[in-house]
């Protein structure tokens, strides 16, 4: 394992960041972001504030202490002490989705690869702290993965549609993101396809969305700003107005204590969970055109609030309670892909605690979007050979 050299968290805004840099920055940064919200997922910021006697400074302990075995017997699973939750057990799939196909991946992809990865391989979990099939950790929005398109035997470019309306896959796409590095409208293509086999409406929108902020993250001097701008451009309907809204908020404030509760108010009307997290209202989590999840436009709220700053951006997720835990998964990739560095403290801990090695998979993300670029290339220049040939306009490069 290779951490990043640095940990002042200061965000490298110049262009300096190179391919690497960015893409372990992406998936380093989101995994440690997942690690931090998860023991206080679900909670609000009063709760949080209440229970931790301050707000969230780095990784801490189960919400129920030692009890975290049988305090929640549905949802038995040791949340804290830097376990990584389904979010970065899902990107780690996605990613040795990417190793096996190492090229761009669809609906078609995801039934071939990810779904057998989920039901037929054990892995060590680290929030049971034993080795198991994937399938067993996993939500119930994410085992309509296997539902549907295993034992349901459902077209995979439909199978998302019926599930709850969530941040489920939205939470998973930053590979899609750095495999399409710098080039947020293909990212955005790629992952509204790849999310169809498990997300429908503006959980769909929000995957392909994602996607496109972290590629566009990736872009030479990107800053926060821009890759807002990025979403924009592409975001549609509930899930564009969201952003819009969160974002004009967050740019008024630069400390994440300040920005919280006005963050809140600016996506509460497009959230259809309600004011309490825990019970969520009638209309949660159904399609909609006019609705957006709730996570990703914080995420880009807190990335804006935090200046592109890793530390700042995660602890403003972790502290915003609620979904926090993919929140700050989202707020992470972003930040890493922009190059500002994961403390090193923060990653190590998690990393052994988790017994998980956080930098494996951006090794063969990076060799796989190296070949697909290179693909992409080839792909390009025989499209434009054989539009030549039939009278249109020859490439003056």
């Amino acid at each position: 394992m290779t951490p990043s050299p640095s940990e002042s968290g200061t965000a490298d805004l110049s262009g300096t960041a190179g391919l690497e840099e960015r893409v372990t920055g992406a998936l380093v940064g989101a995994a440690v972001g997942d690690a931090l919200g998860g023991p206080v997922e679900g909670y609000s910021p009063e709760q949080i504030l209440e229970r931790h006697g301050g707000r969230i400074r780095g990784v801490v302990g189960p919400w129920n202490g030692d009890a975290w075995r049988t305090a929640r017997p549905l949802a038995p699973y040791h949340k804290g002490d830097g376990h990584v939750t389904d979010d970065t057990l899902m990107t780690h799939a996605l990613v040795r989705v990417y190793g096996t196909v190492r090229d761009h991946l669809d609906a078609y992809a995801v039934a071939e690869h990810l779904v057998p990865d989920l039901m037929t391989t054990p892995r060590w979990i680290p929030e049971l702290e034993t080795e198991a099939l994937p399938l067993q950790r996993i939500f119930l929005a994410e085992k309509w993965l296997v539902a549907r398109i295993h034992y349901g035997h459902v077209d995979p470019r439909e199978a998302g549609t019926g599930n709850i309306v969530n941040c489920g896959a939205a939470m998973y796409m930053a590979p899609v993101g750095l495999v399409n590095a710098a080039h947020p409208e293909a990212a955005y293509a790629e992952a509204l396809d790849v999310a169809g086999a498990h997300q429908s409406s503006y959980g769909r929108e929000a995957a392909g969305v994602l996607a496109a902020a972290v590629a566009a993250a990736c872009a030479p001097g990107a800053t926060p700003d821009s890759v807002v701008g990025a979403c924009l451009s592409l975001a549609k309907d509930g899930t564009r107005a969201a952003i819009e809204a969160v974002c004009d908020v967050a740019s008024r404030y630069s400390d994440h204590e300040s920005a919280r509760a006005p963050l809140r108010a600016a996506v509460a009307p497009y959230d259809t969970v309600g004011p309490d997290y825990r019970s969520p209202s009638l209309g949660a989590r159904r399609p909609s055109r006019l609705h957006a999840i709730e996570e990703l436009p914080v995420a880009l709220g807190m990335l804006l609030v935090a200046g592109g700053d890793y530390r700042h951006a995660v602890l403003g997720a972790v502290n915003y309670g609620r979904d926090c835990d993919s929140i700050a998964t989202m707020a992470g990739a972003l930040a890493g892909a922009l190059g500002s560095p994961v403390p090193q403290d923060w990653a190590k801990t998690v990393a052994e605690a988790s017994r998980l090695d956080l930098w494996q998979p951006a090794t063969t993300l990076v060799e796989v979007a190296r070949e697909v670029f290179e693909r992409d290339v080839r792909r390009r220049r025989a499209h434009e050979r054989a539009f030549t040939a039939i009278g249109g306009t020859g490439c003056s490069a």
